[in-house]
């Protein structure tokens, strides 16, 4: 589980089998504080909520666009694309 970067106590990070056998787009796994979810990078779409405030989850989401290139370029070397 490759950690891309933190955020006030959040994780951010995706699972080396993510996709196997059908491969999701680039996203990040999300967790900390008692909450996590899943946010789709090029779209932002944010799935499977648990645990965080809309205002944090805003938060969050914007940490995803501004580390995108960040996100994308660790997820392309890691699965090797």
């Amino acid at each position: 589980m490759p950690t891309v970067f933190t955020y006030k106590g959040f994780r951010f990070f995706f699972y080396s089998n993510e996709g196997i056998p059908i491969k999701e787009p680039v996203h990040v796994h999300v967790q900390g504080n008692g909450g996590n979810c899943k946010i789709f990078v090029d779209t932002l779409q944010v799935v499977d909520v648990r645990g965080i405030s809309i205002p944090l989850l805003n938060e969050l989401i914007n940490q995803v666009a501004v580390n995108r290139d960040q996100i994308e370029l660790m997820w392309n070397e890691h699965f090797n694309i």
